[in-house]
């Protein structure tokens, strides 16, 4: 190609090159686990391999999620600890677990406000503009069960796309594509590769649920959202074809797959074919769930039009609290924020029931008779005192022999042995008060002796000995007097500290 063909070629990101961005982009959190995993803390997780963990998550999440419920946190947690346990065998079952709850949350998100992921692509604007925008995705997703009152996990499209490799793809073709490869494969008895195709037509069968949810869900909340004079019905008529078809070709394979499990000698062959035999039961029993769904859909949407149609609209609008008060506030002095924050408490909280509710309480409360409090609380006892203990502190005699003791040159060293002896000579006292010195000559305030104007400061080195003393125990130490000296950009620094708390 030449340079001349190559001045029309597009330099904008068109369509199918964000489409590519996106991919990748749902494949990055699973990567941040990989590069992340040294913040587990007290689990060694160098031999765990957090994307196959993911994605494991991600498929038992897909797998127990049906229309109207999901799958159990403890369930996940425990399908990819047993995972995580042949990566690591060594370990024991509480690592595991932590680090299945560990890939578990890292996939939710959470920690986050929205517990979006967020990631940046180009576009070209109106005028021909290259602009940057924020694509917000999530994999896992906590979703409320309404006739259970529980929490469960349902899978995203995003997720399910990172299983199969695909992204911005027609269910439709994708499921049909997907299982005429699973026939082709099972027909040639190649049935390791069959599982695979058979695993990804299952997600398809997921993820075309998920749209039909939602779908529904968004009526549930306004009719008005949703389009159901063209878009939905002619959803609704495809997908029932779709399922149709489907159901046809899913019992062909299944007795193709049946005879091959019942026909072959071969025990590995057997086992696959088994382990297909189930795949394709479950998108069977999938679709059926769907078709029930599907030709409930429509009294779904006349009774939700009825319902929301005769409620009125509301009589007030509901409140972003962190968009509408907190973040607005935070923005406004502590003089001007005041008010619309105490009006909103007022508003919000619950009022506060009156101590008279009626009036006989009233008439008793007047009636009662008068209770006369004397004007003092009597007399004070006095507290008995206890002597205050000795707190163990040196004397001035004591500090001053010591200091004498630890009085080195600079550049000279000393044994801990040999100073405790100096010091034992003029009482015990003097030998604590050294050994008190020396603990804290173990990592010396190096700033702190620059800020008070000294030119040395007292080490110890710990030395391999022991102590050899009646009264304290211990590793030994070499002392030594080290002089220190405050560079030009340190005292700078110091000087800058010290105007501005001078001068804030």
């Amino acid at each position: 190609m030449s340079e001349d063909d190559l001045i029309g070629a597009p330099v904008l990101p068109e369509d199918g090159l964000i489409r590519r961005v996106k991919a990748l982009a749902c494949t990055a959190p699973l990567q941040a686990l990989e590069a992340n995993k040294g913040s587990l803390g007290r689990v060694r997780a160098d031999g765990y391999q957090m994307v196959e963990l993911a994605l494991h998550a991600i498929d038992q999440v897909a797998m127990a999620m049906d229309f109207e419920s999901g799958a159990q946190h403890a369930n996940v947690i425990r399908q990819v600890a047993r995972l995580a346990a042949a990566q690591v065998p060594e370990n024991d079952a509480d690592d595991h677990r932590a680090v299945a709850d560990w890939v578990l949350q890292k996939l939710i998100n959470v920690g986050t406000i929205d517990r979006n992921f967020v990631w940046k692509y180009g576009r070209a604007d109106e005028d021909g503009t290259y602009q940057l925008h924020d694509w917000p995705f999530r994999l896992l997703v906590e979703h409320p069960v309404r006739h259970t009152n529980e929490v469960v996990l349902r899978v995203t499209d995003e997720a399910i796309n990172v299983l199969v490799g695909a992204l911005d793809t027609d269910v439709e073709s994708a499921q049909v594509a997907a299982e005429y490869k699973l026939e082709n494969l099972i027909t040639r008895g190649r049935l390791a590769d069959a599982k695979l195709a058979a695993e990804q037509a299952r997600y398809r069968t997921v993820q075309y649920g998920e749209y039909l949810r939602q779908y529904l869900e968004a009526t549930k909340r306004d009719v008005r959202t949703v389009d159901w004079e063209e878009e939905v019905p002619g959803l609704l008529d495809e997908a029932l074809k779709h399922i149709e078809g489907r159901y046809r070709h899913e019992n062909a394979i299944l007795a193709n797959i049946t005879d091959q499990r019942d026909q072959t000698t071969d025990a590995r062959k057997k086992l696959q074919a088994a382990e297909l035999v189930e795949i394709v039961r479950d998108c069977i029993n999938r679709h059926m769930q769907l078709q029930s769904k599907l030709q409930g859909a429509g009294a779904l949407f006349r009774a939700e039009q009825d319902r929301q149609q005769f409620a009125g609209p509301p009589s007030r609008p509901a409140l972003d609290v962190y968009g509408q008060l907190l973040m607005p506030l935070l923005a406004l002095p502590v003089s001007q924020a005041a008010g619309p924050a105490a009006g909103f408490f007022r508003a919000g909280l619950a009022p506060v029931a009156p101590p008279v509710l009626s009036l006989a309480a009233l008439t008793g409360r007047l009636l009662r008779p008068r209770f006369d409090r004397p004007l003092h609380a009597g007399a004070v006892p006095t507290p008995d005192l206890a002597a205050r203990l000795d707190d163990g502190g040196f004397t001035d005699e004591e500090k001053r022999m010591g200091d004498h003791v630890l009085d080195l040159e600079v550049g000279d060293c000393r044994s801990l042995n040999a100073l405790l002896e100096a010091a034992r000579r003029h009482g015990e006292g003097v030998e604590r008060y050294v050994m008190h010195r020396v603990a804290g000559a173990f990592s010396p305030a190096v700033s702190e002796t620059l800020l008070r104007g000294e030119g040395d400061v007292l080490v110890a080195v710990p030395d391999g000995t022991r102590i050899s003393s009646p009264q304290v125990g211990g590793d030994g130490f070499v002392l030594s007097r080290v002089a220190v000296e405050a560079g030009t950009d340190w005292m700078e620094d110091q000087n800058d500290a010290e105007d501005e708390e001078t001068h804030p």
